[in-house]
Order: C-alpha cells, then structure tokens, then sequence
C-alpha cells in the first residue's frame, strides 16, 4: 500500500513536467544573438533559428542585443524568465567562459544562470589586414607594426578576437591598441581606410570578405588549417608554438528551464547539426559540426572557463 501511494505520488510530480514538454513549444521563441546583424555570429544564430523553427513548429524571431563583447545579450538571457521561450545560440567559449576574466563587474554568473542545451560547431578565428596592404604574412605585419609610434591599432569584437590579438601582441612583443568595436561592418570599414592596422575575427565573417577582395586573411588561430583557406597558414605555422585558439558555439537558456524541455530543444539541435545541409553550410563557413548534450556541453563549459584563465593570464588581460 505505501510502495503504491508514493508511486502515485511521484506520477503526480512528474506529470506537469511531462505536459509541459508535451505542450512546448505553444507560442513564439525567441533567439538572442550576441551581436550585430551580418556578421559571423548572426549568420549562424539565423541558420539555426530558422531550421529550429520547421521542427517546433512555431515561430523562431532573432533578436540582435549587441554590446560589452557580447554580455548583455548574455545578461539578457541569464535573467529571462525560464519557460524555454528565450534561447540564446553562442560562441559560449568566448560569450560565457571568458566574461569573468574580461570584466571586473558581471551582472550574470556563467556556471549558475544557465543552463547548457547542446554544443553545435567548432570554428577558428584570424588575424586580417585590408586587402591592398602589402603585408602578406605575420612576420610582416609585426615588422610593419614595430616600426609605427604605439605599434598601431588593432579591431575586434569580441572575447575572442581580444584574446587572440593580444595573444598575438605579448609573444610578438607588441603594444598594438585595442579598439572594441560594437558594430563588425564598422571594424571591417575602419581597417579598409587604415584606421586600424588589422582585424581579429571569426572566419565565418572574415572569408566571405576575402573573397570579396576587402581583406587578406593572414593566419588563423586554429590548430590546423581550415579546408576553406588552405593556403592561409596557422599562427603555429607563423612562428608562435602553443598557439591554439578554437572557439566552439553552444546553446543555453535560462537556469531552471524545466529539463523536459532542455532535452527537447538538444533533441531538436542534434538533429539539425547531423544533417547533410548543415554539415554543408557549416563547411562553407570553415566550421565543424559539434552535436552534443546537456551534460557534456556543461562539461565542457567548467574545462573552458579554466583555460580562458591561462589565456587571460598569458595574455595579461586586465578585467574593464
């Protein structure tokens, strides 16, 4: 009789949640993009909304909360209410690991305020230099920047293109200025006229404006070459051993999601990253499929905040 009534018991707790997931999605999701329309970063979140959206059958409407290296998209996210409704698609290796090491006050906490859904793709970033320079390699870019007042200026973004540029500055002893940009269409403008010395950005953004002709693309920070730029050598390549920067995109929403509907929406992701049409449409972009879970994305998050702490350090990033 008591193995029978708390049975009865357990099945009345978990039935809401079951309905719950059942009945989600009922309206409308809406997905938070770190940063501005038409870079990188967009053009992933927007693939991956809209093919959310065929498989929930609702809605999927991108909302572009650009500023402070992508964190107040993420302080958005992390105090949204959490019904499943507001999803934020991100390179959560820079966007989340790396935000304690990079401010001195954050308005969210990466470990507690979220709640990891799945892993989608690895990718590589790059330094770039605007096309008509006559600098062709690192080693000529170092020299260039040796002989200027300050050593120049440099353009990014985000968490990870700082760390990639400063990273670049202390092995090649460099001063370089960094100068955040909000907006990548006015980095990429400012490097074209000279107004920065170079670029460090995702090569989701930076191939598609070298093959325009507005850029060259001098190495990226990847381990390895990327099929898309293989006459693009690494910074290893370029002659700085140990340099290894490979961001990897995620999903999160909300902390206390109800975990029916987490494992729901990585169900959904998984099979969209698994497809032949991404697999393709990450190809193009010089992007790897990560498909994942909750569980390994958390993981996975807990290793990455570790390591930003030694690049922050090498680095000698000073939180703002």
């Amino acid at each position: 009789m008591r193995h029978a009534l708390k049975n009865a018991i357990l099945a009345l707790a978990i039935a809401p949640l079951g309905a719950w997931a059942q009945d989600y999605p009922a309206r409308e999701i809406r997905s938070i993009c770190n940063f501005s329309v038409g870079s990188g970063a967009d053009i992933v979140v927007r693939y991956y909304s809209d093919k959310l959206a065929k498989l929930a059958g609702k809605p999927v409407v991108v909302e572009n909360r650009t500023g402070v290296q992508g964190s107040l998209a993420s302080e958005y996210v992390a105090h949204s209410k959490p019904d499943g409704y507001t999803i934020m698609i991100t390179p959560a290796s820079s966007t989340l690991a790396a935000a304690r090491y990079m401010f001195k006050q954050l308005r969210f906490d990466p470990d507690k305020d979220f709640a990891p859904v799945t892993t989608l793709a690895k990718l590589s970033f790059a330094i770039a230099v605007d096309a008509k320079s006559p600098v062709r390699s690192i080693a000529e870019l170092t020299e260039h920047l040796k002989k200027k007042p300050g050593h120049g200026a440099y353009a990014t973004g985000s968490n990870t293109g700082q760390v990639t540029g400063e990273l670049y500055k202390e092995m090649a002893g460099l001063s370089t200025t960094y100068v955040p940009y909000k907006e990548t269409m006015s980095a990429l403008a400012d490097t074209i006229s000279g107004r920065v010395d170079f670029m460090t950005y995702d090569i989701t953004f930076l191939v598609p404006q070298a093959r325009a002709g507005r850029i060259r693309i001098l190495a990226v920070t990847s381990a390895t070459r990327r099929a898309p730029l293989p006459d693009v050598p690494t910074m290893v390549e370029s002659g700085f051993p140990g340099y290894d920067l490979a961001p990897w995109w995620g999903v999160v929403v909300p902390a206390g999601t109800p975990q029916a509907v987490v494992d729901k929406l990585a169900d959904w992701f998984n099979q969209i990253t698994q497809s032949e049409e991404t697999k393709k449409f990450l190809e193009n972009l010089a992007t790897d499929p990560f498909p994942g879970s909750p569980g390994s994305m958390a993981a996975l998050l807990k290793t990455e905040i570790d390591q930003w702490g030694r690049y922050a350090r090498l680095a000698k990033i000073e939180p703002q």
